[in-house]
């Protein structure tokens, strides 16, 4: 990979951050943060994070295959010519390849007359996009059909059932229309959950396959131009995907355990991998079918109709046949996680962590790619002011993932890995999937990070902003409103952080360009340069967001995780999940956890305000090294770091043992949102009571040791200022 390394050299010295302030000499200190960070900022440019871009976004790399291989090289290459501590952790899991892709009307109305002696009419519809003169790229030859990954392979020919977005609703309004499933080839549009949960629906209603398609009103032509004249789907664009919809995130063969070379495996076929063949198709693909269906129209008022200028039929009538043949193996292949570190200089074992996948199902232009070239750019800030002197206190991991594409595996798979280490001294980890898709900054967090993350919009510069706009002035309109973070559910690398090792979690992410190439060949670096930007501002953005979370979380004296938000938000989401009890006798169980979280809130703030107030205090004393002063902040960190673990029980959730986290989990249905409270709201929407008393025993377990954590650190903020000299009092209990 010698190219690949020459390359490298060159975006890094292209990308050589402009004179900045003198080192600080640190000699394992604590450098105040806002010196920190004007150093970091000081180093990314949209020129260095273009060439990122064209450098990952070269070629196809599917996890598993040559190009992912050189895909893992660069990425490695990039690290070491940075000076991270650079490892390369290979695994071997289930990544299927395809061979064959076929979708067919094989009968009914207006079709094709055979030719004399010749086989029946039929009408093979596109399995792939058409290549474009205006995006050469979309003619690479290690581009693929369109394909679902962990297919059944199969050759199946039935009748036509419409089943919308196939979620669990959808499917339970077949029923209830009367409309059997079982034999047929039923046809989804993607959108509304995961699309394993697509495939699990129609399996468990008695399908023989399943199509899924890009519907116009979703992503295509209702929404606006299509590639190449606009940004939207056109009608041969296809969604590629996984979907493996198990319990679990990760490998599905070795669930709770690394998946490293040689491990033991459960038997492939009780892996819970789907039992039919599924096949994405386009519009165009689709329109064939729909326009041919002879069935019962949608209900007027059912909002099942899409962009398609047909009528939408919940079936085809007897004369409408399909196939759908698909072929794909389910080989164990290797990919690996790349992960560089620079080891902190005063609390090494804690790790403050920056992760995006690096596999993509195309060239991955936008997903991950626009995470990716984040990622990179945050690494090479932090590499360029340790090289200067400054070290982080912390130490800082950044990890591109291999294999998220199918199934989230390779950040699973080193979790679950490293597993006891990061329960010790994960302090927080930031995902960066598709991360710079546009200039308006999104964030989806843990409550504990909710305040450093707004302290990090007041100190960034807002993309194609006004001169002096900062992050903060855009979320908030100029002040006028609170700006709003999301709930972390499933979907990306955050999981097994957030939902199996309870580790304060947020993803990054910035949107508002006006196209969607997701999961197709279109997904190219002309794609992006002409929907989202050519300017890279969004990454730019993005890049110093991340650094200004991370360095906040890297060398505060003491870690700026919030104690009271577990109580505010506990609280806030307590009395949500009451609202859906419909019986009174179950919402006044969740009463006393309401209060609990009421007085969690009070501690933590008194907590919060203290350290706020001791911060340049701690500081100091820890930079002076008094061995006294940095063991106190360490503990102090410990307890702080703590109360995301108390939302943790080594039992799970039911039915879902490997999550952990009764804060927040994926949702079972839809695979990508949060169900925030997940043992309490499954319990309540069951409406099973005894399940809601056992639900609420657990959590006030969870209150018991949020106030143990807090409780922990206000004695040693007491007992280090009685014997340091007191900054501020601490509020009574």
């Amino acid at each position: 990979m010698l190219i690949a390394a020459s390359i490298v050299s060159v975006i890094l010295a292209a990308g050589a951050a402009p004179a900045s302030p003198a080192p600080i000499s640190r000699d394992s200190q604590f450098i105040p943060v806002d010196r920190a960070l004007q150093r970091l900022n000081a180093v990314p440019t949209a020129r260095s994070i273009a060439a990122w871009h064209e450098l990952l976004g070269s070629e196809p790399h599917i996890a598993g295959t040559e190009g992912d291989a050189r895909e893992i090289a660069r990425i490695r290459d990039a690290f070491v010519a940075m000076g991270l501590s650079t490892t390369v952790e290979e695994f071997e899991a289930p990544l299927p390849q395809p061979s064959e892709a076929l979708v067919e009307i094989v009968g009914g109305t207006d079709m094709p007359q055979p030719a004399p002696g010749g086989r029946r009419g039929v009408i093979a519809l596109p399995t792939v996009e058409r290549n474009l003169a205006e995006d050469p790229a979309t003619a690479h030859p290690g581009l693929t059909v369109g394909w679902n990954a962990y297919s059944a392979s199969g050759d199946v020919t039935g009748g036509v059932v419409y089943a919308n977005y196939g979620t669990k609703a959808d499917f339970a309004k077949l029923k209830e229309w009367g409309i059997d499933c079982a034999g047929k080839v039923v046809l989804c549009r993607y959108g509304g959950n995961f699309r394993g949960y697509k495939a699990k629906f129609a399996e468990d209603a008695g399908a023989a396959a399943l199509v899924i398609f890009t519907d116009p009103a979703d992503s295509g032509t209702t929404k606006g131009k299509v590639w190449p004249e606009g940004g939207w789907a056109n009608d041969t664009c296809v969604q590629r995907g996984s979907i493996l919809a198990n319990e679990q995130p990760g490998d599905p063969t070795t669930p709770f355990e690394p998946s490293t070379p040689g491990c033991p495996r459960r038997d492939m076929a009780a892996s819970g991998l789907p039992r039919i063949p599924v096949q994405p198709i386009g519009y165009a693909a689709a329109a064939e079918i729909v326009r041919r269906m002879q069935g019962k129209p949608v209900p007027a008022d059912s909002a099942w109709k899409g962009g398609l200028p047909f009528e939408y039929r919940l079936d085809g009538g007897d004369a409408l046949q399909v196939r759908v043949k698909v072929v794909q193996d389910r080989e164990l292949r290797r990919t690996a996680n790349v992960v560089g570190m620079i080891p902190g200089a005063v609390n090494p074992d804690e790790y403050v962590i920056i992760g995006c996948h690096h596999d993509a199902w195309c060239f991955g232009a936008a997903d991950p790619l626009a995470g990716t070239i984040v990622l990179m750019e945050c690494a090479r800030s932090f590499a360029e002011a340790a090289r200067a002197g400054d070290r982080p206190a912390r130490t800082v991991v950044f990890a591109a993932w291999g294999a998220e594409e199918f199934g989230i595996i390779g950040s699973t798979e080193w979790v679950e890995g490293h597993r006891d280490r990061l329960l010790r001294g994960a302090v927080a980890y930031v995902n960066l999937d598709m991360a710079s898709m546009g200039p308006n900054f999104g964030a989806s967090c843990s409550p504990s990070l909710r305040e450093a993350i707004l302290g990090a919009t007041v100190r960034v510069q807002q993309a194609r902003g006004a001169a002096n706009e900062t992050v903060y002035d855009r979320m908030s309109g100029g002040g006028r409103k609170d700006p709003q973070f999301g709930e972390l559910g499933g979907g990306s690398d955050h999981v097994a952080f957030n939902c199996h090792v309870g580790v304060a979690s947020a993803s990054f992410g910035g949107g508002g360009s006006e196209g969607n190439s997701y999961h197709s060949n279109y997904d190219t670096i002309a794609w992006y340069r002409s929907v989202v930007g050519d300017d890279y501002a969004p990454a730019l953005m993005v890049t110093r967001m991340t650094n200004a979370l991370a360095c906040a979380m890297a060398d505060s004296a003491v870690v700026p995780l919030s104690a009271a938000r577990h109580g505010v938000d506990g609280q806030r989401l307590l009395r949500r999940v009451k609202e859906r009890a419909k019986d009174p006798a179950m919402a006044a169980l969740i009463d006393p956890l309401i209060e609990r979280a009421g007085r969690a809130a009070e501690m933590g703030a008194q907590l919060d305000a203290a350290l706020a107030s001791a911060h340049p205090w701690l500081g100091t004393v820890a930079a002076n090294r008094s061995a006294r002063a940095r063991e106190a902040c360490a503990r102090i960190d410990a307890a702080l770091i703590s109360l995301d673990r108390a939302w943790l029980e080594d039992a799970g959730l039911e039915g879902r043992p490997w999550f952990r986290s009764l804060l927040a989990a994926a949702d079972k249905d839809s695979g990508y949102a949060a169900t925030m409270l997940p043992l309490l709201t499954e319990a309540v929407e069951a409406g099973d009571i005894a399940r809601v008393r056992g639900a609420v025993a657990r959590y006030q377990g969870v209150f018991d040791r949020l106030d143990r954590g807090i409780e922990t650190a206000r004695a040693v903020v007491q007992s280090m200022t009685s014997a340091e000299g007191p900054p501020a009092p601490l509020g009574s209990r």
